[in-house]
């Protein structure tokens, strides 16, 4: 260590240039990585639903469709103009209007009511547009663009037209929840620390680490909105305590050492055994995120842990060099540090720690039920604002025509005509269904196969399968819905067991499935990884038990705060946070603990051990928990964008929650548990007289 801290040392122009450098790459790699727009793509690939999608696309030529509404001030001239129009446009595979299914062959009377209903009005007609590839391709996306710059008399619908407004707005507001961040989290370390320079310095370091981590995304190919959204912000605020410690040691050392290169020398060497020890429960918790069989939780967990590896690197080579060249600098802005000292809380733990402690215990179970009977939504389009043309077409399409939420039954194309009629009758019994259309239904009503449009036969039969478009009167990812959705999969599978339930509404039916066990899962995976560290880094058996349950429920009260107020929260939120917040905030306790035992090893009783760790960490715990609220409270702030807002305010609850934790409730246990403690936890000698 003390060679690789020489060498930072003597070389700090080399690397900072060196850093500056890698900037070029790290800009390409990042405006090269693609962005996913759909979540959906994230379910496991071997669920049935998924293959539904690929049969769709493979046969039907429907790797994602569009309801569109065209205004009814649009003659039927200019509509049959405008469908050549789209079906021009590339990767859009077909186009039905009313006029295809009538043509010339099929008189309106003999359309049926059911069907006619569901295609036009007084007020528009449905367009129904089907593209090559899948929803939240580029290709798809483009497509949708190009449609809607056509004319102002069509809206596109539907979830290609939902991933356009949400690339939309994250491309609006990825800058500005950077910037927030930034200004937010410079307020603090500008109030924090003892310099006007260093906070800038801090900021540009971790800057640079954020850059090194975002361009390197493109070995991945693409990561999703949600992860590009925060990653930044997330980054920031679970490194900033690295830069603080530096510098704090940097500025120790030099008092005891004849050259600033010595004094950074040391701090170097005292800084890495612990960021790095650190670091790792941060790491182990993003990583936890990858055991999860639902994609996203992987997509975020690889890019964060990476994040988090890049700022304790930078941290270690460029932040040093920068506090080396700009060391003048930083003398002449020096000013007393404002945040208080917090000398109140002392007292209050060392006279009090056992009411704390009684507290803790009766409020522990409340704040475990509370999370648990929170309420969780799984409906992916509240993030889109009701001015967007998503949201407005959605509203359209439910009020003027009933179409809440539509599935497609796959079947066998060889079963008998008779069967698949009554397989509907069946299906349209069930309740909460609204319509049934497939090609049965014009054969039903006269309208033989021979006259039948080919647009029409093609978007419904090929030669393997027939296809049923289902629409149902219950919104998506709702009880209602996903207890419809398997009646009908018991319903289709009497009928041909090889049969498949598609469409947005069973995937989001899975999707629910598959997250209630990851989110069990993630939880035991990183409490689990988390303590095994912990018992390494502190040596001990009792600390690592007694600190994650402390740290689990300052996790439980924030996530049982929604419960309180009657509100729900995003399904991805109530999966990442508990992960985020123990690997991020875990490192408090840890900080607090490890001077404990320093101190309890030196001889100290445990009042004084746990007194002289309290004075010596409550100002580095507030000042590193305030900037990860700065951050993460600022882009909630701004956020239009309801997922990536929800899990901001519970990582920034969650750092205030889990800080007040560590200052009160840890030094409490600490003084409950001090006997079992250092009974169990090595460096204390046998028959040493330690707990008086």
């Amino acid at each position: 260590m003390q060679k690789f801290s020489n060498f930072v040392v003597k070389n700090k122009m080399i690397i900072l240039l060196i850093s500056l450098l890698m900037l070029i790459p790290s800009i390409i790699g990042y405006s090269l990585t693609k962005t996913n727009y759909d979540i959906l793509v994230y379910l496991p690939s071997d669920i049935e639903t998924l293959k539904g999608q690929n049969i769709l696309k493979d046969d039907f030529g429907m790797g994602a469709f569009s309801v569109s509404l065209v205004d009814n001030r649009v003659s039927e001239k200019e509509l049959v103009e405008l469908e050549n129009k789209i079906r021009n446009i590339d990767c859009v595979t077909n186009v039905v209007s009313i006029n295809d299914i009538t043509g010339t062959t099929i008189p309106l009377e003999m359309i049926p009511k059911k069907l006619l209903d569901h295609v036009s009005n007084n007020n528009s007609k449905l367009l129904l547009i089907t593209f090559e590839t899948g929803t939240s391709d580029e290709e798809t996306t483009n497509a949708v663009k190009t449609i809607e710059e056509l004319s102002d008399d069509i809206k596109v619908g539907g979830m290609s037209a939902m991933s356009l407004d949400m690339q939309n707005l994250v491309e609006s507001q990825t800058f500005a929840y950077v910037a927030v961040a930034v200004i937010f989290c410079l307020i603090v370390l500008m109030l924090s620390l003892d310099s006007y320079i260093v906070p800038l310095l801090l900021l540009g370091n971790i800057g640079l680490s954020i850059l090194f981590n975002m361009g390197t995304n493109i070995m991945f190919g693409e990561i999703s909105y949600i992860t590009k959204a925060i990653a930044a912000v997330l980054q920031l605020g679970v490194t900033t305590d690295f830069s603080i410690f530096l510098y704090h040691k940097y500025e120790a050392a030099k008092k005891n050492k004849k050259t600033n290169d010595e004094a950074m020398s040391e701090a170097i060497n005292e800084t890495m055994v612990s960021v790095v020890g650190s670091s790792l429960t941060t790491i182990a918790g993003f990583l936890a995120l990858c055991t999860m069989k639902f994609g996203l939780g992987k997509d975020i967990g690889l890019v964060m842990a990476k994040g988090v590896i890049f700022g304790v690197l930078t941290v270690l080579t460029v932040y040093p060099s920068l506090l080396l060249i700009f060391d003048k600098l930083i003398q002449k802005t020096k000013h007393k540090a404002l945040i208080p000292k917090f000398r109140f809380i002392k007292p209050v733990v060392m006279k009090g720690y056992k009411w704390i402690f009684i507290v803790f215990l009766i409020l522990m179970l409340p704040a475990y039920l509370s999370q648990k009977n929170t309420e969780v939504y799984y409906k992916l389009d509240t993030s889109i604002p009701d001015d967007y043309n998503y949201s407005i077409v959605s509203k359209k399409l439910k009020e003027d025509y009933g179409l809440i939420s539509q599935s497609m039954i796959l079947i066998d194309s060889n079963i008998e005509n008779r069967k698949i009629n009554k397989m509907i009758d069946e299906i349209e019994g069930t309740d909460g269904i609204d319509s049934v259309i497939s090609s049965n239904l014009f054969y039903k009503y006269g309208i033989s196969n021979d006259i039948l449009p080919s647009k029409i036969k093609n978007l419904l039969e090929t030669d393997k399968y027939k296809l049923i478009l289902v629409n149902s009167k219950y919104e998506i990812a709702t009880d209602e819905l996903n207890e419809q959705i398997s009646k009908l999969n018991t319903i289709i599978k009497k009928y041909d067991k090889n049969a498949i339930l598609a469409g947005e509404g069973p995937l989001m039916n899975d999707l629910v499935e598959i997250t209630a066990i990851d989110f069990k899962n993630v939880n035991y995976v990183s409490i689990g990884v988390i303590f095994i560290i912990m018992f390494f880094v502190l040596k001990s058996l009792s600390l690592p038990i007694l600190l994650v349950l402390s740290i689990e429920f300052a996790i439980f009260i924030n996530m049982g705060v929604p419960y309180w107020h009657g509100t729900s929260m995003p399904f991805v939120s109530s999966i990442v946070i508990g992960t985020i917040q123990l690997g991020a905030t875990i490192d408090y306790a840890i900080l607090l603990t490890t001077k404990y035992l320093e101190e309890r090893k030196n001889g100290k009783n445990k009042e004084e051990a746990v007194g002289e760790a309290l004075t010596s960490s409550v100002s580095s715990i507030f000042v590193s928990a305030m900037c990860f609220f700065a951050a993460t409270f600022a882009v909630f702030a701004i956020s239009k964008i309801d997922m990536i807002g929800s899990l901001c305010l519970l990582m920034s609850r969650g750092a205030i929650i889990s800080m007040l934790v560590v200052m009160f409730v840890v030094p409490s246990v600490l003084l409950m548990f001090d006997k079992i403690i250092t009974k169990t936890t090595l460096g204390f000698k046998k028959g040493e007289k330690v707990y008086e």
